[in-house]
């Protein structure tokens, strides 16, 4: 199994940027697919953005299409995801997963196991 941690999160303004770190241990991280999710309040738990496990493709909601960029280390077992033109609407927490992709606009998290994630608050 797939242990995974999330961090970098915090509060910043409209606009603004932040990049979070997944760091991964256990069962090796470079052969899996991994992916971005996050939570608002109120909400359920949406897809953000998805790597397969080589990083040559990646998987964007439209919502953050063009403002987030998902990469990967595998030397150091670890998945980042760059924010960049912050909106309160990004406001939720985030959580890395593994991920299994049945095509672009279909990726889905391998288990219902989620870790604690980085919470991302965006101040107007």
């Amino acid at each position: 199994q797939v242990q995974l941690v999330e961090s970098g999160g915090g509060l910043v303004q409209a606009g603004g940027s932040l990049r979070l770190s997944c760091a991964g241990s256990g069962r090796t991280f470079k052969f899996n697919a991994m992916g971005w999710f996050r939570q608002a309040p109120g909400k359920e738990r949406e897809f953000v953005a998805a790597t397969n496990w080589s990083g040559d493709d990646t998987y964007y909601s439209d919502s953050v299409k063009g403002r987030f960029t998902i990469s990967r280390d595998d030397a150091q077992s670890t998945l980042y995801l760059q924010m960049r033109s912050l909106k309160p609407e990004d406001t939720a927490v985030y959580y890395c997963h593994r991920v299994l992709i049945f095509g672009p606009t279909n990726i889905r998290a391998d288990s219902d196991s989620w870790g604690q994630g980085s919470q991302v608050t965006v101040s107007s």
